[in-house]
Parts: structure tokens; C-alpha cells; sequence
């Protein structure tokens, strides 16, 4: 936040195949429609599917003037490798929302970040399709921040989404609102031993 209103730095990163790209780009959507300045710019790996892939949203309510960053105020990873590599880039009280399906460690960041661990994997499966879990995942980082609604993100769906894929809606709705409803639930600040 700035006396300018909010400027929000986002990196979702994961594997290939996670959905990356889509929930980056249904973020921008949803910022978009609500009368947010956004940039979104996606960076894939050398392969798309299983290699890594991780994209760079940012938000605000002033012009933005570089869609590049560096530091994060929000880190969103789906797998340990992601994790590993933007995790020490992320700000100091800063938001970290991580796949605790695929992330079976406590991550050693400063003491002032907000740690999310949302099982998005299982959550999805529990709705009937394991390829959800970007949309658990983006619900639970809505939900924690604020800044959007999930309700707004639910509309921005079928503009973002392929046609071809309409038929997945509702379960990515249901994604979308599971994940909010998990993050509301869960919160703790990073503890780091001296």
C-alpha cells in the first residue's frame, strides 16, 4: 500500500501443466474488470509441460510503469522448486501462499511473512478435478489479500478460459470459492530459530 493506493507485486510459479499461466491471466482479468491498472507477463521454461513456468502479475490503482518483478509482495508456488527459487526474493511482510500438497517443508523466510499452506491438490481432487488446483490455490491468495473479489473472478472465468473448455466452470468456480474458504480458515507469521 501506498499513499497512492494499493501497488501489488505478484509471481505464481510452478511446473508446467499447473496451470500457471491461466491463473495469472484470469487475475489480470479479474483486476482488469475491477477498474484495476494491471500487467501481466508470463516466462515459461525451456519445455511448457513439466518444465518450470512462473508468471509476474502486477495490480494496482496508478499507472504502472514496469511489468517486471524483482521482489514480490506476493508469492504464490505450487511446487518445492518454485519456492526455492522465488521464496528469498519475496518482500519483507510479504504474503506467501503455497501447494502444501506438493510443498512438505516450512519455509526459512523472514519473520514478517504471512505464510498460507493450502493442500490445493487434494482440495481439487475433492471436487473431481485434480487440474483445478490453480484455481484453489488463486482463490486462497483473493481471499487473503482482499484487494479482488472471488465473485469478480468467477465472472472473469469465461472470458478467460477458452471456449472450448466452458464445461469446466463451475468446477473452477467451486475451485475458486474452496480456496477462499480454506485461506480464511488458515494464517500463521514464519517462525525462524536464532
Amino acid at each position: 500500500m501506498t499513499a497512492n493506493g494499493f501497488y501489488e507485486e505478484i509471481v505464481i510459479a510452478g511446473f508446467g501443466g499447473q496451470g500457471i499461466m491461466l491463473a495469472g491471466k484470469l487475475l489480470a482479468q479479474t483486476a482488469m474488470n475491477s477498474g484495476k491498472e494491471v500487467t501481466y507477463m508470463p516466462s515459461y521454461g525451456a519445455e511448457v509441460r513439466g518444465g518450470t513456468a512462473n508468471c509476474m502479475v502486477v495490480i494496482a490503482e496508478r499507472e504502472i510503469s514496469c511489468p517486471v518483478v524483482g521482489n514480490p509482495d506476493s508469492l504464490i508456488v505450487m511446487n518445492k522448486a518454485s519456492l526455492h527459487k522465488f521464496g528469498p526474493r519475496l518482500k519483507k511482510g510479504g504474503l506467501l501462499i503455497m501447494n502444501s500438497s506438493l510443498i512438505d517443508e516450512t519455509p526459512q523466510l523472514n519473520d514478517s511473512i504471512e505464510i498460507i499452506a493450502i493442500p490445493a491438490d487434494e482440495l481439487a481432487v475433492e471436487l473431481g478435478n485434480k487440474k483445478s488446483a490453480n484455481m484453489v490455490i488463486l482463490g486462497a491468495y483473493i481471499r487473503k489479500r482482499g484487494l479482488l473479489s472471488i465473485e469478480t473472478a468467477v465472472q472473469a472465468l469465461p472470458e478467460t478460459i477458452a471456449e472450448r473448455y466452458h464445461k469446466t466452470l463451475p468446477v473452477n468456480t467451486a475451485a475458486l470459492e474452496r480456496g477462499a474458504e480454506s485461506a480464511s480458515r488458515k494464517s500463521h507469521k514464519q517462525k525462524i530459530s536464532s
